[in-house]
């Protein structure tokens, strides 16, 4: 990840005639982000110093005069890729190399060598094409290239180019080999997540966000999620897609006023209710997550029972009492889990979910908590808060227990079931 610290090259005024939305500019009075330091632990506490880029009238400038504004404005801090380079790499967007598809289009797995470009590393890299149907992919593609063109942080993904060819909209970006968090917690073919590696995820995603919120105009996110959560080698998080991501309220403004967007289960009430945005909306979606990680369900799965398809709506009763919250964690930790920390955990969701957005705590505050959590060991199977597994009877049947339960007054009753064992021949 690039460091900026020592970085103070002259700054131009970004001006950019390329896409709006409805009748108005998408991006008014946006800010240049740089940092005084990469290590988190000296740049939170600190704002990001900003200087301002405006837009107006965004839909009506041709590729070339926005690659013009985009190289003015970023140089040698992003590679303006060629259609025919991306192709190549990709083996023309072949299915073999494909990486995931979402709104926006398809992602596709590449590799670039250091003789592409002047200063650019050989390295795996993630290609994110433009579905060029989509009402709104042009305006994400924009948004992204700038947000991700200014920010750097060690758990933000880094953005390392684009491609801008007529109709075709492309992004490049580090390749994160362990994928998203949502296909580590929620496909059935994955291993289960340990919990020092959900803790890690969590404290890692969380100083992504503090870093945008903490900036001199904050960053709202606005679309916080464990799709957008992607997992380097050593499970560091990183946030991705910066699509709907929008500048946060300035001066003595409360909130920001924007069309509904991001996804349901994750929004904030206030925000689908009024459209208001604050950061105090990324922080609710923040403590969602907290809650997929401690239960290992979806924010909303409508496969569930009607009164749990909102994962919020259904845990809350659950996060208050030790005995109960036993009841709702992720049946796939097996015991492998803090009492305490989970515990500390359930609190810290159900504050940052709570209906009122002031009562929500700050993401300092998260990540103090967070990183509490991360040295407790105190692991439910070796304190008796989990049934240990197998077990014998006197007549030497093995017994499993499932992972669904049966509650009666707060306790949990495990159904046994015989798994048959293969006696040795001889």
């Amino acid at each position: 990840m690039k460091d900026t610290s020592n970085s103070s090259k002259s700054w131009q005024p970004f001006i950019a005639n390329c896409c709006s939305v409805e009748d108005h500019a998408v991006f008014d009075n946006f800010s240049r982000c740089r940092t005084s330091r990469s290590d988190y632990s000296k740049s939170v506490g600190q704002s990001a110093s900003f200087r301002h880029i405006s837009f107006s009238n965004l839909s009506q400038s041709s590729s070339i005069r926005i690659h013009e504004d985009i190289a003015q404005t970023f140089g040698p801090d992003l590679f303006d890729f060629k259609l025919s380079e991306l192709r190549a790499i990709t083996q023309n967007f072949s299915t073999d190399f494909l990486l995931g598809e979402g709104g926006f289009g398809t992602v596709h797995k590449g590799y670039v060598d250091d003789n592409m470009r002047s200063g650019l590393k050989a390295q795996a890299v993630a290609v994110k094409l433009l579905d060029i149907e989509g009402l709104q992919g042009h305006r994400e593609w924009l948004a992204e290239v700038i947000f991700l063109g200014q920010l750097r942080h060690a758990n933000l993904v880094k953005l390392i180019g684009y491609c801008c060819e007529e109709e075709e909209r492309l992004l490049v970006y580090e390749f994160m080999p362990r994928g998203s968090l949502e296909n580590h917690l929620f496909k059935r073919i994955s291993v289960c997540l340990p919990w020092g590696n959900r803790v890690k995820i969590a404290i890692g995603a969380a100083k992504g966000l503090a870093f945008l919120h903490a900036a001199d105009t904050p960053v709202i996110y606005r679309d916080f999620k464990t799709s957008n959560i992607l997992l380097d080698s050593d499970f560091n998080a990183k946030l991705s897609d910066f699509g709907l991501a929008t500048m946060g309220p300035e001066g003595s403004n409360t909130h920001v006023t924007t069309r509904v967007m991001g996804t349901y289960g994750y929004a904030a009430p206030e925000y689908i209710n009024t459209g208001h945005l604050t950061t105090k909306s990324d922080i609710y979606s923040f403590g969602v997550v907290l809650l997929e990680l401690l239960t290992g369900k979806r924010a909303m799965d409508k496969s569930r029972p009607k009164n749990e398809h909102y994962l919020v709506d259904w845990v809350k009763p659950y996060l208050t009492s030790s005995r109960r919250l036993r009841c709702i964690i992720d049946p796939k930790l097996a015991g492998q889990y803090s009492v305490r920390g989970a515990k500390e955990m359930a609190l810290l969701g159900l504050n940052c979910v709570s209906l009122n957005p002031k009562d929500r705590p700050k993401m300092t505050e998260i990540i103090e908590t967070l990183e509490g959590v991360q040295n407790l060991k105190d692991m439910a199977i070796s304190c008796g808060q989990w049934p240990v597994t197998p077990q014998k009877t006197a007549r030497g049947a093995v017994f499993s227990p499932k992972e669904r339960r049966e509650m009666n007054g707060g306790h949990i009753y495990w159904k046994q079931t015989p798994v048959n064992t293969l006696k040795s021949k001889g």
